[in-house]
């Protein structure tokens, strides 16, 4: 058997395996008719219409008076903003709406004059407006700007390949927002779904960055392996520890909407598990795929065995740094539940006992032993597969 063989019966290991891996929780997906149309009652949109509009004045604001007898508790104070409407049919007109402020509350929506603001609208049978109120803030404009600023970035500093990361971070983007978040929410399994976005994903980054060449195999192959790694002993080690994948409250929140069937939490935990460890895991096998192609051309008669010893002594280069990428990554998001155990004197029995604490250690170490995983094996898949194809 030859090496382009072999390099495709790895493609097709890999998809077994990851099949398997979601038949373990795969869910019947017949739709009853009735709940169905139920479904799609229930998940139609509100009764108002989200606007944008600017504050043009603030005739009434008590909410910089000094209120020493009033407790904190009860203290709410009141802003009539005098608002033009920015967007929508509405479009330039203007209204008086009543902000209501619980001073007790950390989140408070205070505003000034020029504040942009987003307004729940309300219409009669008519089209007339019966009733705004205050949503969130308008903040859009700086996320645009520093979007912008890192595509910008992007394509000055990285030229022809800059160019090419950022339409594949879009067409990542396009994924996972139209393709893998409706499909899990009309009942579909998270894994499997997970697990064939992933796939994409990574065949269509890695050939629009690298092109059809033998460094874009090494690296698909060891990033999917890699992948699947994580995934299994996710999948294993949270199956035996009994995980909910209900462990946040915005878990909880979904676990109250209307669906045509209900969703696996457990195994949306599992799916965010494979979507998190894809990057780190692409970071790396694209890294040490990419060392090993230069060696190659720089030493065409090196052989197999010195090939997949570089391979590994750059891979536990970049180990190390990667690893504390995926743990730092997943303890910054989690710093403010730390302060908190830590605020109410929580034992460390108690803090790694509960659900939402082990689904992210279990996330984190899973995600990382994949990445380790995957050096090894990217460095091997580099190794075996011919110069050329």
């Amino acid at each position: 058997m030859n090496k382009l063989r072999i390099s495709i019966l790895l493609v097709f290991c890999y998809l077994f395996v990851g099949l398997a891996m979601a038949d373990l929780c795969f869910a019947d997906s017949k739709k009853d008719e009735g709940l169905k149309e139920y479904y799609e009652e229930q998940m139609k949109r509100p009764d108002y219409i989200t606007v944008k509009a600017k504050v043009i004045d603030i005739p009434f604001d008590d909410t910089a008076i000094d209120k020493p007898d009033v407790p904190l508790i009860s203290d709410i104070r009141y802003q009539h903003l005098k608002v033009k409407i920015l967007t929508g049919k509405h479009k330039n007109e203007m209204y008086t709406v009543r902000n209501t402020i619980e001073m007790i509350t950390p989140y408070k929506l205070i505003f000034k004059k020029n504040d942009g603001i987003l307004l729940h609208l309300t219409e009669d049978e008519k089209e007339n407006v019966v009733n705004l109120r205050v949503y969130e803030r308008s903040r859009e404009n700086n996320l645009y700007f520093i979007i912008g600023l890192f595509i910008l970035l992007l394509i000055l500093i990285g030229g022809i390949k800059g160019l090419k990361s950022a339409l594949t971070l879009i067409f990542t983007a396009f994924m996972i927002v139209f393709v893998l978040l409706p499909l899990i929410l009309k009942g579909l399994n998270p894994i499997f779904i997970s697990l064939l976005v992933c796939i994409i994903t990574v065949g269509v980054t890695l050939l629009v960055i690298s092109g059809k060449n033998k460094k874009t195999l090494t690296a698909f192959l060891g990033t999917i392996g890699g992948v699947i790694i994580a995934g299994l002993l996710a999948l294993s080690v949270g199956t035996a520890s009994n995980l909910t994948g209900l462990g946040n409250e915005d878990a909880q929140l979904l676990a109250y909407i209307p669906q045509n069937q209900q969703i696996d939490f457990q195994g949306l935990l599992f799916a965010g598990i494979l979507i998190g460890a894809l990057g780190a895991v692409m970071d790396v096998t694209m890294s040490v795929a990419s060392a090993l192609w230069e060696i190659e051309e720089i030493q065409p008669k090196i052989t197999t065995k010195d090939l997949i010893r570089s391979g590994m002594n750059i891979g536990r280069d970049i180990m190390g740094s990667m690893s504390n990428t995926l743990i730092l990554a997943y303890a910054g998001g989690s710093i403010h539940l730390m302060l908190l155990f830590m605020a109410f004197n929580m034992t460390p029995l108690e803090i790694i006992n509960l659900d939402l604490i082990a689904s992210e250690i279990i996330r984190a170490m899973a995600g990382s032993i994949g990445l380790i995983c995957a050096i090894p094996l990217t460095a091997l898949i580099g190794a075996t597969i011919g110069r050329q194809y």
